[in-house]
């Protein structure tokens, strides 16, 4: 029987984008070692003979940044250093044609959702199933996510995910609480659900929205202590989560809510299918059902129709709305969506990035406002991992890479994963200082 000579030799998978794309990694990579393929994930592109990139092709940046990586890792294998370069998702879904042209010198391009093509490529056997939702998990042990739907129905003016990803189809609740216990099995203790579009999950299997019934189900699983909640479109909020997340300890009072703007004149031209006054009410009904929620969002400055008095409205919303996280991004015009074809770029770059300034600078006296009245309180974080005299934590109001953190100042020893109740002694902008509660009340700092 002739031998392999990937199992000598191994794959390196290097993940750039979205914590969707992670995901895409881990099935891949599950796979892989089912096959007795040595698998790493390792951000050194010559790490191991055999490369694959998973791409982004979202925004701008993104693009650029893939293509970057794609540039370096042909640089190494001119020199050698490296075999095999593959490249798959969103960029080579978007745009294969083109990079097939321009980069001949990659060994081959895939799509999204081409987990089987690329098994057959490597000449790997595809009747080597996974039946209990294994995954090779990339990020740290004790938190993952899970990805409940790909692709999204909705039409909205700035986004290619539609195109890059098709038809919004939810995972069916069965194959997501196998693939669930599987990440509890491995240490997960924090899961982390994640779609183009958590609002709509279900109504494609079931013929109705289902997210309560499978927040229900995953919170039946011991081992997670958190889980958590990205992406809920504002349009058709499933409401039905709201008791759910009130009764259930370990659901995180945290949701990522992308309202994008407020004035509707933007809204419409967004095709977002809701309105200002839709917005804020939803905004003020969950935070009166959901105590102590933490709500982040998601803007979008120098949209086309985006003139001063628009500006202005999403400046007062900032002010009055005095969200708990919230991210900024200037109009990137994709081609291939709603807005590339219909509209013109019409604010410049300049002002795209001085109004993102405006923006982050009031955004950055409420994050500050909000930080400095948490000291003296007394909270449980997620330790994350070790520091310089200390380790770093997250609160429940805060998702990994991308939220706040807490710097935990002790010389006892911490487990990365483990939930530490701390004091908050001190705080900046956007990270807090803490000690643990155990150290303040034995009356010494460490």
């Amino acid at each position: 029987m002739k031998t392999n000579p990937l199992r000598s030799s191994g794959i390196n998978i290097v993940t750039l984008g979205c914590a969707k794309n992670i995901v895409d990694s881990e099935h891949l990579a599950a796979r892989l070692r089912a096959n007795q393929i040595h698998v790493q994930y390792d951000a050194d592109l010559d790490a191991l003979p055999n490369l694959i990139i998973n791409t982004c092709g979202f925004i701008n940046d993104a693009k650029q940044e893939s293509i970057d990586t794609i540039l370096r890792a042909i640089r190494a294998k001119e020199q050698g250093r490296i075999r095999k370069v593959v490249v798959m998702g969103c960029l080579s879904e978007r745009y294969r044609k083109e990079l097939v042209h321009e980069i001949p010198e990659v060994d081959t391009y895939f799509g999204v959702n081409n987990l089987a093509d690329i098994l057959r490529y490597f000449g790997l056997d595809l009747q080597k199933e996974l039946t209990g939702g294994e995954r090779y998990l990339h990020s740290p042990e004790h938190y993952a996510w899970l990805k409940i739907s790909e692709g999204c129905d909705r039409q909205c003016a700035f986004c290619a995910i539609p195109t890059i990803r098709g038809r919004h189809q939810s995972v069916s609740i069965e194959d997501l609480l196998k693939e669930a216990r599987f990440m509890a099995s491995e240490g997960v203790k924090e899961l982390i659900l994640i779609a183009q579009d958590l609002s709509s999950y279900g109504v494609d299997l079931y013929g109705r929205k289902e997210l309560p019934v499978l927040l229900e189900k995953l919170a039946e699983i011991e081992a997670f202590r958190w889980i958590r909640l990205h992406y809920l479109y504002p349009a058709g909020f499933p409401k039905r989560i709201v008791p759910v997340i009130r009764n259930h300890q370990k659901i995180c009072r945290y949701l990522d809510l992308p309202v994008q703007h407020i004035s509707d004149t933007v809204l419409r031209r967004m095709r977002r299918g809701t309105s200002g006054k839709t917005l804020r009410t939803l905004i003020e009904y969950l935070r009166n059902e959901i105590p102590g929620l933490t709500l982040r969002t998601t803007l979008i400055v120098g949209h086309p129709g985006e003139g001063e008095k628009e500006f202005a409205e999403l400046e007062a919303f900032v002010r009055e709305t005095r969200f708990e996280r919230l991210g900024v991004f200037p109009y990137s015009h994709e081609e291939g969506t709603y807005g590339g074809i219909h509209y013109a770029d019409e604010v410049p770059d300049k002002i795209k990035q001085e109004r993102l300034q405006r923006i982050m600078e009031i955004q950055h006296d409420i994050s500050e406002e909000k930080n400095q009245s948490m000291i003296g309180k007394e909270i449980t974080v997620v330790v994350d991992r070790k520091e310089k005299n200390g380790y770093i934590g997250r609160t429940e109001g805060d998702s990994p890479e991308i939220d706040n953190e807490v710097y935990i100042a002790t010389k006892k020893k911490l487990m990365p994963g483990s939930f530490v109740p701390v004091h908050i002694t001190g705080a900046d902008v956007y990270d807090l200082e803490a000690v643990p509660a155990s150290d303040l009340h034995s009356g010494s700092p460490f």
